[in-house]
């Protein structure tokens, strides 16, 4: 992009009421600047990176390190003025939201009231929307979640909750909706308002065709929004296709609005409702028209904001080696060019002239960043012995190395790095798989109910503990029987379907190499709760992680870097190996240690952030999918699939691929897959 800034005498526009106008024409801006003088220019600066990039969020975006420091600020925004309300005797009025991104905000009010004895008596609530028909007893009601989550938990006076009716009949709900409205109305409107953001880009259940005077109103539901709660309803055909929203009028109303979104998934719909045109057909590009909004999101959120994904066309860039690298894989990408064949025309086209600016010549930059890549590619993931490792990704010595592979779930190892790990073990290293959960809640009742079936009949093949076994087996297909879809519920159900997962991850450590006794499972405390809602990580979490480290005292550790799984248990995870690398960091071993971190199942590594890259030949790929074939309660339909239809093998083996063909158009060997890794250095 190029941007051209032309100085037009104001006297001869008069008329014109602003001062700048932006033109744009194809990828060049004209910005036209109207001032009495050009002296008046030095005084009144306009092409600072803030005013760039005002320009293209067209609301403030606050980006954290991640959703708990987002949702803790937004906690202590609302505490603040609940505390000042407070203090005046006054009412504060919340407009609150439900799905999974204010959960964290939600647990942070719960520790305040708690910790600091804020209290809710005086806080009257307006949720967003709740679905239609809908008991307020249903598991799956918004008023189960508000109960749930939050209300039950502080000392909110049940009449001032409001959220709306999913009971009434048809006739009745216009009525309801205006005095829905017209309450909010009568208690001054509202304080703070709550929003998250569907991935068609409703705010509430403000549908794509909402229109900025809607009020609340009963709304059909966006066929994406039904796949998007099916998981939680058991399939498409039990999710409501109706529900009672909050209007997008009565949003904008609110004095000040917060918008919370984690995760890449929500990263397209986010960068088009903050810096895209305003429109009915995306809603939430509403907020654009709001005088005090905050969009609050992750890194992982505010990926494809034109400031993280392309700052060079936002304002000013910080030319580091890796937004070097992430500048000239760009623009391999635009202009269908390898890296060397890239021109210093291609540069000055396509916006990248402060980069030539930073003295580097476009050959040179060329050459580097294609050695850059090029040294990231080793078909020996745990060193070459006996081979110079100046430009490897990884040490030559020692050799064998200790491996420690960490899985947050009992497949996450074979999935993400299946093919690393085969040739690690192939290649003579001492591996060691470390499954970090059970996984147990992500078995179907059925699976359990067929695996109880099998054990029974063994015990009466072989007249083996017949007695006890059949007790064990009325024990747990009664409980299967009576409870339909709700087998986790039972502790003995949860075992069953814990041992199920051990057995097929035992197996796919078997098919690709591993020594049986190399093979742990940590089932860390955290993740028995028998629900998707866990505990916190505590102690005891970290010391069992602790004490496999100490005992096996790897070279190499592998840990999941993908914090996409959407009930958060990698993160978790990654967070718990942490903080049990900061217990043993000082002991000798770990100076020979290190850390990489895989991905795979939920998204890719960018290739400016690969620094291992591991070729996967057609073969591996096979055995690969045969590793995880290993793993069939998961197969063809699992039961926290997510929102992609692909079978985890498939989208493996997509993002293998699609990783390989990236290495490829950057002008590097082709080859079939690769699976890719950075280092955490601790």
């Amino acid at each position: 992009m190029h941007t051209n800034v032309y100085y037009v005498g104001f006297q001869y526009f008069f008329k014109i009421l602003k001062k700048k106008v932006i033109i744009k024409c194809g990828r060049t801006h004209i910005i036209v600047i109207f001032a009495s003088s050009k002296e008046s220019l030095k005084t009144e600066p306009f092409m600072t990176e803030s005013t760039l990039r005002s320009h293209l969020e067209k609301v403030p975006v606050k980006i954290f390190n991640d959703r708990d420091e987002g949702s803790k600020l937004v906690a202590r925004e609302i505490a603040s003025l609940i505390k000042e309300k407070n203090k005046l005797d006054k009412f504060t009025v919340l407009g609150l939201a439900t799905g999974g991104s204010p959960l964290l905000l939600y647990k942070e009010l719960i520790k305040i009231h708690k910790e600091e004895g804020l209290s809710f008596k005086r806080v009257i609530t307006f949720n967003l929307d709740e679905y239609y028909p809908m008991k307020p007893d249903d598991a799956n009601s918004y008023h189960h979640f508000m109960y749930e989550n939050f209300f039950s938990h502080v000392d909110i006076e049940p009449e001032n909750i409001n959220i709306p009716d999913g009971t009434l009949s048809v006739e009745k709900i216009d009525n309801y909706c205006r005095d829905y409205d017209n309450k909010i109305k009568s208690l001054g409107g509202l304080d703070i308002q709550i929003l998250g953001i569907g991935r068609t880009g409703h705010i509430g259940f403000n549908e794509p065709g909402s229109q900025s005077g809607d009020e609340t109103r009963l709304v059909h539901l966006n066929e994406i929004t039904i796949e998007d709660a099916a998981k939680g309803f058991g399939g498409k055909e039990n999710v409501p296709r109706s529900a009672i929203t909050m209007g997008v009028k009565t949003i904008m109303q609110a004095e000040r609005v917060f918008l919370m979104a984690w995760g890449r998934e929500k990263s397209e719909v986010i960068k088009a409702a903050v810096e895209g045109p305003v429109t009915g057909e995306l809603p939430a590009s509403f907020l654009q028209n709001h005088p005090d909004a905050v969009i609050v999101l992750d890194p992982a959120a505010g990926s494809h904001l034109s400031r993280i994904e392309t700052p060079w066309l936002a304002g000013k860039c910080d030319w580091t080696d890796r937004m070097q690298k992430k500048a000239l894989i760009w623009l391999s990408g635009h202009t269908k060019k390898p890296i060397l064949k890239l021109t210093e025309s291609d540069y000055k086209e396509w916006g990248l002239n402060s980069l030539l600016q930073t003295g580097e010549k476009a050959y040179d930059l060329n050459i580097e960043i294609h050695n850059k890549l090029q040294q990231t590619i080793t078909g020996w993931p745990g060193g070459k012995p006996g081979s110079d490792d100046k430009t490897r990704p990884e040490r030559s010595e020692p050799f064998p190395k200790r491996v420690i592979v960490f899985s947050p779930h009992p497949d996450d190892d074979v999935i993400s790095m299946g093919g690393t790990l085969i040739r690690l073990a192939e290649q003579g290293h001492d591996v060691h798989v470390a499954y970090q959960t059970s996984g147990n809640i992500a078995v179907f009742d059925d699976d359990a109910y067929r695996f109880m079936d099998f054990v029974r009949g063994i015990s009466k093949k072989m007249s083996v503990c017949e007695p006890e076994f059949e007790k064990i087996y009325q024990n747990i297909a009664g409980y299967l029987k009576t409870h339909p879809g709700n087998g986790n519920g039972n502790p003995d159900v949860l075992t069953v379907k814990g041992l199920i997962r051990q057995g097929e991850a035992a197996a796919a450590c078997r098919f690709s190499g591993v020594k049986e006794e190399n093979v742990h499972f940590l089932d860390l405390p955290f993740y028995e709760t028998g629900s998707v809602e866990k505990n916190p990580v505590s102690q005891a979490d970290i010391d069992i992680i602790v004490d496999l480290l100490r005992e096996v005292k790897p070279h190499q550790i592998y840990a999941a870097g993908d914090l996409q799984d959407p009930h958060g248990t990698h993160a978790v995870c990654l967070h718990a190996i942490f903080d049990a690398l900061k217990v043993v960091k000082e002991e000798a071993w770990t100076r020979d240690c290190w850390v990489w971190l895989y991905r795979g199942a939920w998204q890719e590594w960018d290739v400016e952030d690969v620094e291992m890259a591991v070729p996967i030949s057609p073969d591996e790929l096979k055995k690969k999918r045969m590793a995880i074939f290993k793993h069939q309660s998961q197969k063809d339909e699992p039961v926290f699939p997510g929102t992609d239809s692909r079978e985890f093998w498939e989208r493996a083996e997509d993002r293998n691929r699609e990783t390989a063909k990236l290495y490829d158009s950057l002008g590097l060997t082709e080859y079939e897959a690769i699976e890719a890794f950075r280092r955490y250095k601790f």
